[in-house]
């Protein structure tokens, strides 16, 4: 890769991806939404290009960026967060937006797509661990939407002539994670010193920290295979609960209240990337323990004020 454009700059992944390719000598035309306030998560660099312009306005990108991209990460996704699952067609039409997305970036003469899919295609499964060949069955809009695109995706690059490439991101957490997530709210109170409360915390999860799967998708985006499906996650699954006391423990909190709430209707209770493909064709593994990804996550929100 040379030159890349990367929506949905300013997310988690986002972010950590563009920091990678900065380390690299990759030129990155972010595009950000100007409205959203977020355009300081980026690293200053003169490798890296601002672009506003918003989810829904896509196709006025090769009005602002010049032909000649190489690559083009797609991660821009509208109605996230808790209330992802409240409207199906809401969350449909981000189907529409990712193959908007194909066609700018064939415009902008890219023959690679790399999307953003999600654990949810999967839906729930009690399985070691959920490899790219995995049945999918998603139960939930945001799921189905997530699976849909990434199949029209491959289909639209296909008929373009570009290669098409669609991740799915199991659980990734630490800088610019949403303030819902267990983790990062959890971090929160721990830090400041208000009582939190979980389930029994007996579920099997594969976390991988943010900087971990930038580098995952700067790998993919240099020795990818087209028409893949990627697992991103660390490969390994311990009980939530462990997960939960290091927290507490890297937090000096006293009493995490493990087990004071029951767990929600139809909770996921064993959740493990197969990241046998990813080695395989890219050579990733991940670099950062938990215990070194909570470390940096609590050093930057004590520096962030974010508290």
């Amino acid at each position: 890769m040379k030159r890349i454009v990367v929506t949905g700059a300013t997310s988690m992944i986002g972010a950590a991806l563009i920091e990678e390719c900065v380390r690299h000598g990759v030129e990155v035309y972010a595009v950000v939404r100007a409205s959203s306030g977020k355009q300081n998560r980026l690293p200053e660099s003169e490798t890296v290009h601002l672009i506003d312009c918003a989810l829904e306005e896509l196709e006025r990108l090769p009005e602002r960026i010049p032909k000649g991209c190489d690559t083009f990460f797609h991660f821009a996704w509208g109605n996230t967060g808790e209330c992802r699952n409240k409207s199906t067609e809401l969350q449909s039409r981000n189907i529409f937006y990712t193959l908007k997305a194909v066609r700018v970036a064939e415009t902008l003469g890219c023959g690679r797509f790399v999307g953003a899919g999600s654990q949810a295609e999967y839906g729930p499964m009690d399985v070691d661990k959920i490899s790219p060949d995995s049945p999918v069955n998603p139960t939930t809009p945001y799921g189905a939407s997530k699976l849909a695109a990434g199949q029209l995706a491959r289909m639209l690059c296909r008929e373009l002539g570009m290669e098409c490439i669609w991740p799915r991101i199991f659980s990734v957490y630490g800088i610019y994670e949403k303030d819902t997530t267990m983790i990062a709210s959890g971090l929160r109170r721990m830090l400041a010193g208000e009582p939190t409360e979980f389930t029994p915390a007996e579920q099997r999860w594969d976390y991988l920290y943010s900087r971990d799967a930038g580098r995952a998708y700067y790998l993919i985006g240099e020795k990818g295979k087209d028409g893949a499906v990627y697992c991103i996650g660390s490969g390994q699954a311990r009980p939530l609960r462990e997960y939960i006391e290091e927290m507490a423990r890297l937090t000096g909190a006293r009493n995490p209240g493990i087990g004071a709430k029951p767990y929600p209707e139809g909770a996921v209770m064993n959740l493990c990337a197969d990241i046998g493909a990813l080695r395989r064709d890219t050579g990733f593994l991940p670099e950062y323990t938990f215990e070194q990804g909570i470390r940096e996550t609590i050093q930057w929100l004590k520096e962030k004020n974010t508290l």
